[in-house]
């Protein structure tokens, strides 16, 4: 049974959401003081995309290897995956408060290392410290806000979380681009993160701890103060029965509130069921390559024709913007419309448009512009040395002379007009410099194309839909969809299999751009998209507006049920006897 209707939720649930700004500010407070771990994640995931483009030009070794790039990036994603595994342990034994404050004390931590990194091995020690805070925010930031939150009105909360990831992104562009002429560049970007870290550090000590994790350790009246404050007068003696029910429901069926183990989780027909849809979305999440976009989005700008640093970083900042928007988007919409069916609209746009940066890209591929002998000549004693032993030279294109690796070379637009056949040359400083003297652009990652522009669009309107849908959706499910006894445990997997995909995907995208091509790359993130809109459509059930309680009785009487736009599902009655 899919399609979860609650009464009230499609029409007031986004006016409702603000109107606590006056009403009930305290669980806005929670929300937005929890959801600062979002835009740390948001930042530190995004802020390295910029930045990696002038620890490329500090550290030659960096920019030789493409190894060393996807390790800079990557490392931080490893680090996530340990500390979103360890985050859903502590989660369950600490609690969330205790979880969210470890992880600020690592953003630190992090954010100060990297900062101050001597050599590309110090900064990536830095990226993992920051990797172990991403992993255990990631998941945690959701789950206390999903807990502190009615049900009428989750969805949106939750959203904001979500807002705050794709706000820490577009934040960290703008402080990319603020820094673009500062002293250590990079270093000033990537240490910026330790002021929200500590800001959060301070917030969360003054704030609860979730209200359902207190009730789940027999906490009972704190959790009662807790929880009087965040539910209206006539919803919180229900609200108090239905979490004491089911406690003493886990405890009669295992004879302990303590012992958890995986084969138990398996055995667990709604704990299955959940972790097939929780762990298949986060997956699919990563796969469909929206961190190849986040992560190396300057450098995608460039492989599509842009050659200056400061533009790609700014035209980058586009698509940051838009994402922080989508998820404006998503808290509107996620109360209104449900999470499956903005998940099914959101995954065939990301497959058109990912199908039509393919196109682009495979045309900016196939007609770059040609190597021209009387350019290449102007610049004595530079030309590239594959070009100059080649049998076929007159056959050279811009990326043929990019591919060249004995050493690395560069092409040299004509000064004229870019999309005219330019030089091949040694790519080095001395010889981009010489590039620039003479009004000329200089290409080290894509080539000259006329196509560049509809690239941008492509990457746009990915942005526009995976944003609101696969961006937000993925983590609001995990946050509501398993029973508060394994609530921690599942979602520490779900995010662990998150960033598990996430490092897959940082660390081969760069190499299978230059393996196979910019081009097939992207087209076979849009069949990925394909799989996974089948996957959404058999296997994810809605939660839209049903309390947590009641979704786990809505799973162990679950079918399978390919129409999501019928409302079908309805909360059960609760009984005389409650």
């Amino acid at each position: 049974m899919e399609g979860g209707i609650h009464t009230g939720t499609d029409s007031s649930a986004f006016r409702e959401c603000f109107s606590l700004t006056w009403r009930n500010p305290y669980v806005l407070r929670l929300a937005f003081s929890a959801g600062i771990g979002g835009l740390l994640f948001g930042y530190d995931t995004g802020v390295i995309s910029g930045a990696l483009l002038y620890i490329r030009d500090d550290f030659p070794s960096v920019d030789r290897k493409t190894v060393l790039q996807e390790s800079i990036v990557s490392m931080a994603v490893a680090g996530a995956i340990i500390g979103a595994a360890i985050g859903g342990w502590m989660n369950d034994r600490y609690g969330r408060r205790s979880a969210i404050l470890i992880a600020d004390f690592l953003f630190f931590i992090g954010a100060v290392v990297m900062a101050s990194a001597p050599g590309a091995a110090l900064l990536i020690v830095g990226r993992v410290f920051v990797g172990l805070g991403v992993g255990m925010a990631s998941m945690t930031s959701p789950l206390y806000i999903s807990e502190a939150s009615p049900a009428k009105i989750r969805g949106a909360l939750v959203s904001t979380n979500g807002f705050l990831i794709t706000g820490g992104q577009f934040l960290s562009y703008l402080i990319n681009l603020a820094f673009t002429k500062a002293p250590g560049t990079w270093r000033w970007m990537l240490g910026v993160a330790g002021i929200p870290a500590l800001l959060q550090f301070i917030l969360m000590l003054l704030l609860p701890e979730s209200p359902r994790w207190l009730f789940r350790k027999g906490r009972e009246e704190e959790a009662k103060v807790i929880l009087r404050k965040i539910f209206p007068a006539d919803e919180v003696e229900q609200e108090i029965q239905d979490l004491k029910d089911s406690v003493e429901a886990e405890i009669r069926e295992e004879g302990s509130s303590e012992k958890i183990n995986l084969i138990k989780l398996l055995k667990t027909k709604t704990v299955r069921r959940g972790l097939t849809a929780g762990v298949g979305l986060q997956v699919f999440q990563q796969f469909v390559g929206i961190n190849t976009v986040m992560y190396y989005s300057p450098t995608i700008v460039q492989l599509a024709g842009f050659a200056s640093n400061r533009t790609a970083l700014l035209l980058s900042l586009v698509t940051a913007g838009l994402n922080a928007f989508g998820s404006i988007v998503s808290i509107y919409f996620i109360d209104r419309t449900g999470r499956k069916k903005l998940l099914i609209i959101s995954l065939v746009g990301v497959a058109i448009s990912l199908g039509l940066l393919s196109g682009v890209f495979h045309e900016t591929e196939t007609h770059s512009p040609m190597v021209s002998r009387v350019e290449t000549s102007h610049f004595s004693n530079y030309t590239c040395p594959d070009y100059s032993s080649a049998a076929n030279a007159g056959a050279w294109d811009c990326m043929k002379c990019l591919k060249a690796s004995s050493p690395d070379c560069g092409f040299c637009a004509s000064p004229t007009d870019k999309l005219l056949p330019g030089a091949c040359l040694i790519s080095n400083d001395t010889v981009k410099d010489r590039c620039h003297d003479e009004s000329r652009l200089w290409y080290t990652r894509g080539c000259p194309s006329k196509y560049g522009w509809l690239a941008l669009i492509g990457l746009a309107l990915y942005i526009i839909f995976f944003s609101p849908g696969m961006g937000t959706a993925p983590w609001i499910v995990n946050s509501e969809i398993y029973p508060l006894r394994f609530r921690g445990v599942c979602g520490g997997i779900a995010a662990t299999a998150n960033w598990i995909s996430n490092l897959f995907v940082a660390q081969s995208f760069l190499s299978l751009t230059e393996a196979i091509g910019t081009s097939w790359t992207f087209l076979i993130f849009g069949v990925i998209s394909v799989v996974a809109l089948v996957f959404v459509i058999i296997y994810v059930p809605e939660t839209k507006g049903l309390p947590i309680e009641e979704i786990e009785k809505m799973l162990e009487a679950r079918t399978s049920h390919f129409k999501f736009w019928d409302k079908s599902y309805k909360p059960q009655e609760k009984s005389q006897a409650m």
